[in-house]
């Protein structure tokens, strides 16, 4: 059974060119970061205002890390992921987690995402670990400051873990400079945060679990990133490229102040694989921007999901569908299809050496791949990351 609705008022807001009805299946099921997290919480909101909206019944699976909320998509268990950059670019990378014999590149495929420019993503310190390098309070205290303190390394996560790497190296450090202490998953670093176990970890500002350490006894410092500083960011964005300079005002610490310079990217990501039903795509993300009025405000951080903050010439190519739809009020432009269709030969030409790789079988999988991946990379002219 198909729920549809007529929607003209929320078609005019949406635009003049968009088709009269939503029709979505009585239930769906996507993954997001484990609860409490800014991507639960916002998947959350956004069920909520499609029940009330159609009628349709949002499952939202909690995974500790990239890995866990990509492979229900991937085994077809769910339709959508609110994933991270760890499940959308890495995984269309092949690298990291993602680039073991059981993986390699995806062909993922994004809908929508959240572009907010008011949450951040960063390397939180707490504040009481301040204290271990002579600045109580945190006052001064920068990445640079970071050397001997333990910094938490989510196991199955890379985009966690590269991107803590990025903030080392704005800093001028490496994984060598610190203590790497292993969690699980997402949560659980922040518990680390908490019960004293870690000194830093990973988050959007917003994240429920952010708030949670900033009310406890060790408390949360977001260390300031300049933007102006071109060889500090050019560290970081040679190891994160999608991360960019700003300024966050909504988070743990953040809330009711100026804002905080930090940086970020777009999060959470809405994608899912190219196999996926193109009218399901479709009709998905029409949906996410039609009945936006009915999640805004609902959650912190959500309103950075408003058409107006869509970028259509990210690191990840779209799905049919949603080009189908952004096409249909007139946000598709000749320039954001060149560059989707640049990403799309990228994968495949990832994906075709990959099952070349895999028809030889190497003995030393990981070193071989890195080389093959590089080689292909250059041959077809993309640009060589990780």
């Amino acid at each position: 059974m198909k729920k549809l609705i007529a929607a003209a008022a929320l078609v005019a807001a949406a635009g003049p060119l968009a088709a009269q009805e939503v029709n979505l299946p009585d239930r769906l099921a996507w993954t997001a970061y484990g609860t409490g997290s800014a991507g639960y919480n916002q998947s959350v909101a956004i069920g909520a205002a499609l029940q009330e909206a159609v009628g349709v019944n949002l499952r939202v699976l909690p995974g500790k890390n990239d890995i866990a909320r990509t492979e229900p998509l991937r085994q077809g268990k769910v339709q959508f992921s609110a994933n991270g950059v760890g499940g959308s670019f890495m995984a269309q990378e092949g690298v990291f987690q993602f680039g073991a014999e059981n993986w390699g590149p995806q062909p993922v495929r994004v809908l929508a995402a959240n572009n907010g420019g008011t949450v951040g993503l960063a390397l939180a310190v707490a504040v009481e670990a301040c204290e271990k390098v002579g600045k109580p309070n945190c006052e001064g205290f920068t990445y640079a400051d970071m050397k001997g303190l333990r910094v938490s390394w989510v196991k199955g996560a890379p985009a966690l873990n590269v991107n803590n790497a990025a903030y080392l190296a704005y800093g001028g450090l490496s994984w060598d400079d610190v203590e790497r202490v292993e969690f699980g998953g997402f949560g659980d670093s922040w518990k680390g945060m908490i019960d004293g176990s870690t000194d830093a970890a990973f988050a959007s500002t917003n994240s429920g679990r952010a708030y949670e350490a900033a009310a406890g006894p060790r408390g949360v410092y977001w260390p300031p990133v300049d933007g102006s500083n071109a060889d500090a960011m050019a560290r970081m964005q040679a190891i994160a490229p999608f991360f960019s300079p700003m300024i966050a005002t909504v988070g743990a610490t953040i809330d009711g102040t100026d804002g905080i310079p930090t940086a970020g990217y777009a999060y959470p990501v809405l994608m899912t694989y190219a196999e996926q039903d193109a009218d399901l795509a479709y009709n998905m993300t029409k949906a996410m921007h039609m009945f936006f009025d009915g999640y805004k405000d609902n959650a912190p951080g959500i309103n950075g999901w408003a058409l107006d903050k869509q970028n259509f010439q990210w690191v990840a190519p779209y799905h049919d569908g949603a080009i189908r739809y952004y096409k249909e009020i007139g946000k598709w432009t000749d320039a954001d299809q060149a560059h989707n269709d640049n990403l799309i030969a990228r994968q495949a030409s990832l994906m075709k050496a990959w099952e070349e790789l895999k028809a030889e079988g190497p003995d030393n999988w990981a070193e071989a791949w890195d080389a093959k991946r590089r080689e292909a990379l250059a041959a077809g002219g993309f640009a060589v990351v990780f």
